[in-house]
């Protein structure tokens, strides 16, 4: 499942509950070179808002223009706004792929289901956030929607009578500290698709939280990550620089199967938090092996949001399975940069 599925039906599901028309266009078959994979999913609304993606934007500038004129009773496609499923198919010729900005012989297909129910989106949504794998069923004869959950990941199904689509639970963050740069760092994991969590029992920190979308909560840290049981699409990053509040909750997490746990700090402080973990909780340098710090790639970050740049783009490598050289982690590349003359 993409990232930013979830982000997708949420907005599908708000626009329906409100009473707003809308459609959910599901690429179901490519040919060639596809600018987007199988299984990838946008929704448009009657008001011309769109939010996910099918292509490089071309197509969603076409099904944009043709769909708000037909919601508003205009053009050729005015009749085609409700509904059983429909397909519509972009890149057959040289001149529709060098149109909607597709590579060189690339064709793909999509599944547009006209206003899906909004009782079934709340449904799938909860579950999505709920950590459950879910499956989606579209019968093409009359659009009827059939949802439960998955044993296991899968790609998209195409047949003659349905299409089903796999939704996995969205990404999570957890971030220990409600200061200046969770700020940063929230930020950029809300629009990179994570669904944020902050902790933070002080209230000092909390009561100037200022960013919208991402959940704030008063617990203590490792009280918040044994909530969470955090899975592996969860991440936990530490940003208090204070033992009493992160070093429980890393602990916490190194037990999960959360794909990054890290904790901010210099070389100096994280090493001492390594022996503390080591002198005070019977840790190993095996035990602690994934516990990351310092954290973040090596960009020669100063400021915080900076900082926050470099943790993200860290996050985003482990989430998406790319091993950095060493001399790319802010502890490494300093060392390398201290040699220098």
């Amino acid at each position: 499942m993409d990232n930013l599925d979830v982000t997708v039906l949420r907005a599908l599901g708000h626009w329906r509950s409100t009473g707003q028309r809308a459609l959910l266009a599901t690429v179901v078959r490519t040919w060639g070179s596809s600018p987007r994979p199988e299984g990838s999913i946008m929704a448009l609304c009657e008001s011309g808002a769109v939010v996910g993606s099918v292509s490089g934007g071309c197509i969603e500038d076409d099904l944009m223009a043709r769909y708000t004129r037909a919601w508003a009773g205009e053009g050729d496609d005015a009749a085609l706004v409700s509904g059983p499923p429909v397909f519509a198919k972009y890149g057959v010729t040289a001149d529709e792929a060098h149109r909607f900005g597709l590579p060189c012989g690339g064709t793909l297909e999509l599944l547009i289901e006209f206003d899906p129910d909004a009782g079934a989106l709340a449904e799938l949504l909860s579950a999505l956030e709920a950590g459950k794998l879910m499956q989606r069923s579209v019968r093409l004869q009359d659009g009827a929607v059939v949802q439960g959950p998955a044993a296991t990941p899968a790609t998209l199904v195409v047949d003659a009578e349905r299409v089903v689509n796999t939704f996995g639970p969205e990404y999570r963050m957890l971030i220990i500290g409600a200061g200046q740069m969770s700020e940063y760092l929230a930020t950029m994991a809300l629009f990179s698709g994570f669904a944020v969590t902050v902790c933070d029992p002080r209230e000092e920190y909390r009561s100037s939280w200022s960013v919208a979308g991402a959940r704030v909560v008063s617990d203590m840290p490792d009280d918040v990550v044994s909530a969470m049981r955090p899975d592996r699409r969860t991440c936990v990053v530490a940003l208090t620089h204070d033992p009493k509040l992160d070093d429980l909750a890393l602990l916490q997490a190194l037990d999960t199967e959360a794909f990054y746990v890290g904790g901010i700090g210099s070389r100096r402080n994280n090493a001492a938090r390594r022996e503390r973990l080591k002198t005070h909780f019977d840790q190993t340098d095996e035990s602690l092996a994934r516990l990351r710090g310092p954290i973040g790639i090596y960009i020669g970050s100063k400021t915080p949001p900076e900082i926050a740049v470099s943790v993200m783009a860290e996050v985003l490598a482990v989430k998406n399975g790319v091993v950095l050289p060493r001399d790319m982690g802010v502890g490494e590349a300093k060392q390398v940069h201290e040699r220098l003359p």
